[in-house]
């Protein structure tokens, strides 16, 4: 396993990171076996939101945490508010509800400290001074060791660092082999076609630049939450290459997949969803890999994108 430096206290932090959306159907011993199974392979990073499974994943693992103690010092736990489910779906970064989503998920984790916490998706309606008094206010009771958001573009960002004080640490950024609007508009800068439009203002060199870990999402997926597509006949060109890479370095395809993630340049993660322990040993592997400059480019071709 690979590991990458995160946040103020420089955590080494694992490539992978297992994203615990799903846990919300099983049992408290199936959910520890999965946490054992991720620190065997050297994992030891944990995503989680205050809406997944309706706070039921993070009450999930509170109970596993509080059956096992000894696997709190072995893991990195981080999870997400803003998002509120009520009538219908909105945003809210007020400095209430951020203060109260906070205590909930300590809660229901059963934990003193949560060593992330990120801004879960864009509120237009935020304040900055707003965010700022939460953020110093977690900070000074000892509640969130780091702060970072969730699918922001660089001038949000900017905007919440007029008043913040802590540095914000992480984006999760959606990216798959099969998604890569943020790419495509990179390689076709100064075009007419299409792909040249600029949807994000550059957000992933900007994380960059401003040395943010990039967190990525729906790994596996095409489109918004449209499926999985290893194995899909609508890319059966990039399953091909997929299969072909995967004999040459005798891995699976999904190792390739997430290879491919990981090997671009910046301070990257990759979160995995799956609540499969042989998926979770399986992707392990994927930060043992470098894919050459020609096997990424064949790949995002090979998905159906196009180059100059």
């Amino acid at each position: 396993m690979n590991y990458i430096e995160f946040g103020t206290e420089k955590k080494e932090l694992s490539q992978i990171v297992l994203g615990m959306m799903r846990i919300s159907q099983m049992s408290v011993k199936e959910v520890e076996k999965l946490v054992e199974t991720a620190l065997s392979v050297g994992i030891n990073a944990f995503d989680l939101a205050d809406i997944y499974g309706r706070g039921k994943c993070e009450e999930i693992l509170g109970q596993v945490l509080q059956n096992r103690p000894d696997l709190r010092d072995q893991m990195w736990i981080q999870s997400k508010c803003g998002i509120r489910i009520e009538e219908f779906t909105y945003f809210d970064f007020s400095k209430k509800h951020i203060l109260d989503s906070v205590d909930q998920i300590l809660q229901r984790l059963k934990i003193d400290q949560l060593d992330s916490l990120l801004l879960h998706r864009p509120d237009a309606l935020m304040e900055p001074e707003e965010v700022a008094e939460a953020f110093q206010l977690l900070t000074e009771q000892g509640k969130v060791r780091d702060f970072g958001v969730s699918n922001q573009n660089p001038m949000m960002i900017e905007l919440l660092k007029t008043r913040i004080k802590q540095p914000l640490v992480t984006n999760q950024l959606q990216l798959s082999a099969a998604f890569t609007p943020a790419f495509d508009a990179g390689f076709h800068v100064n075009m007419e076609d299409s792909a040249a439009n600029m949807r994000d203002g550059s957000v992933f060199e900007y994380c960059r630049l401003q040395d943010m870990v990039i967190q990525a999402w729906s790994v596996l997926q095409h489109g918004y939450f449209e499926g999985i597509f290893l194995n899909s006949e609508k890319y059966s060109r990039l399953n091909e290459v997929l299969q072909r890479l995967a004999l040459e370095y005798g891995v699976s395809p999904t190792v390739i997949a997430l290879a491919w993630i990981l090997r671009y340049p910046a301070k990257m993660q990759a979160i995995i969803g799956t609540t499969n322990i042989e998926r979770v040993r399986d992707a392990a592997e994927a930060t043992t890999i470098s894919l050459t400059r020609k096997e990424w480019y064949e790949i995002y071709l090979a998905a159906g994108k196009s180059l100059p």
